[in-house]
């Protein structure tokens, strides 16, 4: 069970200080620093732009700037939940910055708040519920919307993504409440892997947090390989998502540990940092079959087994 302070901290990022509409959020010093980074196109094969849809108005896009190059039926969709429950979609920019040039199209929900390019002030903090808690700025309902909306454009006609998506390339992931977001929508029959960063379900008996509230036996309607990415013991999620992969014995399962990031994990290291690359090999070898990138997880001489500051087990991989 996670501690009284891990809760407590927990609390501060997913709900903020202040109801919405009492007054400005407070920006903090780690946003300011975050947000003058550039705004960067990746390291992969096509190089990635953000950018508001009109017909998706309400999520932020990371895509190949040009589409063409992709092929076609060669683009997967990776839909991404926000650290916090976050509505803003450029939370984690430079780590989906980094998986779009590699031929992807995520999505994450939310505004675009983040970077110098940012089109909207920074994310106020949920709402007040009636019985006076607060309630997440985004949900799982938001990851599907964008993940329907995703499969819906590749037969729309007249949409830039016509003939491009391809739907057997398809995986939803998540920072931290946004892990859990994932993790609600693991058992959609269209999505071929989860990815759960920094994050983990509460034990039943715990504090419950907005929109953490979802339950152990969840974890059951899991039907895909599934990859959780953590901080090392110093990640206020570690405890809650280890204790997830001890009981996921029904699925392919990894868990890999970046030792000493904590919870802040390397969303903004250049790319998005290791972890960042360590998704992009999960999900060229579950989507696509990459056996190279397989090898990062691979075996008792795998990619990452010789790392000294990554700790990986594995249940079930082949």
């Amino acid at each position: 069970m996670i501690g009284k302070a891990a809760l407590a901290a927990t609390m501060a990022v997913v709900l903020g200080t202040a109801a919405a509409g009492q007054q400005a959020p407070a920006v903090s010093p780690e946003f300011e620093a975050q947000s003058r980074i550039p705004d960067t196109p990746g390291s992969g094969p096509y190089p990635a732009m953000m950018e508001v849809d009109p017909a998706l108005p309400d999520h932020l896009i990371y895509r190949p700037a040009d589409l063409a190059a992709v092929g076609h039926g060669k683009l997967g969709v990776f839909i991404w939940g926000n650290g916090a429950c976050a509505a803003d979609g450029a939370s984690a920019r430079l780590h989906l910055s980094e998986i779009a040039s590699h031929g992807y199209l995520a999505i994450a929900p939310g505004k675009w708040r983040n970077g110098p390019n940012a089109k909207e002030p920074p994310a106020p903090p949920g709402a007040p519920a009636p019985d006076g808690s607060f309630q997440p700025p985004t949900t799982a309902a938001d990851l599907k919307e964008a993940l329907d909306w995703a499969l819906a454009e590749d037969s729309r006609e007249g949409s830039r993504y016509a003939g491009l998506i391809d739907e057997n390339a398809v995986a939803v992931g998540g920072f931290s409440c946004g892990g859990v977001q994932a993790l609600q929508l693991a058992g959609d029959p269209r999505l071929k892997t989860v990815v759960v960063q920094n994050s983990g379900i509460f034990n039943d008996d715990a504090v419950r947090i907005a929109g953490m509230e979802l339950k152990k036996s969840a974890l059951q309607a899991l039907h895909t390989p599934v990859i959780y990415i953590q901080g090392g013991p110093s990640d206020i999620a570690y405890a809650n998502g280890m204790d997830d992969f001890a009981r996921i014995n029904h699925v392919p399962a990894a868990m890999v540990n970046l030792l000493g990031k904590g919870h802040g994990g390397t969303y903004f290291e250049p790319n998005g940092g290791k972890a960042a690359q360590i998704v992009v090999d999960w999900l060229e070898w579950q989507l696509r079959g990459d056996t190279e990138a397989a090898r990062s997880f691979l075996g008792e001489d795998c990619g990452l087994c010789g790392d000294p500051d990554v700790r990986i087990e594995t249940k079930n991989l082949r």
